[in-house]
């Protein structure tokens, strides 16, 4: 899980050094980096590869196009991009957001990655604590997400990611209406058991050390990992429950 391919510090950005770094190693360890679709696919057939990855951004800040897809097309590699469209064009405007706020991309630039083979999934309309609203709200925040997607780039949108990965039983049933995946904030790998609208991620900026990444991609990073989910669930017990990332 990525957000921000940028200087601008904190668990929401990754400097472009470092995710130059993460991609080459990936290059390197040749597990198949699939895009979302293609994982769906093979788990529904039964054929997931013993370790595989999936390359998720939220926001889709403009940096995106700047600095990461450069070198994710170098390597071949198709993410997807979770898209809040209200802010689509604009800057940030939600809770959490840097200082000074950073730029998304536009519909255009959005289009002309689409056709070179991102992948685009909703993020809702505004960036909305979903848990929080109600049901005609929640559905507006589903719907008018999905359709302008789609309007704009002529293609179905299957997949979801809930604004600071916050999404209860209820919310996640109505995603499960409108959307084949849904993806959080929940710190784990992602398998064939795993409920398709409650998929876990794992945020890159834990990975910042290339001997850790490796470790993790030839599956020696159990222990490290490990460690990140008790600290990450002590930090929650102390702090806003929604905080998010």
């Amino acid at each position: 899980m990525y957000h921000s391919i940028s200087d601008r510090g904190g668990a929401t950005s990754i400097t472009p050094d470092a995710f130059a770094m993460q991609m080459r190693v990936l290059s390197e360890s040749k597990v198949p980096v699939l895009t979302l679709d293609e994982w769906v696919s093979r788990r529904d057939g039964g054929q997931l590869p013993a370790r595989s990855v999936v390359i998720t951004f939220d926001d889709g800040f403009q940096d995106f196009a700047d600095a990461a897809w450069p070198i994710l097309r170098t390597y071949g590699f198709r993410p997807i991009i979770y898209l809040p469209t209200d802010y689509v064009g604009r800057t940030e405007g939600w809770r959490g957001i840097a200082s000074p706020p950073r730029a998304l991309m536009g519909w255009e630039t959005i289009q002309s990655l689409s056709a070179e083979g991102v992948l685009f999934g909703s993020h809702t309309v505004s960036h909305a604590h979903l848990d929080s609203l109600s049901d005609a709200a929640l559905s507006e925040e589903l719907e008018v997400a999905q359709e302008e997607i789609e309007d704009r780039l002529g293609q179905p949108v299957p997949h979801f990611a809930p604004p600071y990965g916050l999404a209860g039983p209820a919310v996640r049933k109505r995603i499960a209406e409108y959307h084949r995946t849904s993806v959080g904030t929940r710190l784990a790998n992602a398998g064939p058991v795993d409920d398709l609208h409650d998929l876990p991620r794992i945020e890159m900026f834990y990975f910042a050390d290339e001997a850790r990444w490796r470790d993790h991609l030839a599956g020696r990073g159990r222990g490290y990992l490990l460690k990140r989910q008790v600290m990450r669930r002590v930090r929650g017990l102390m702090m806003n429950p929604w905080r998010g990332l």
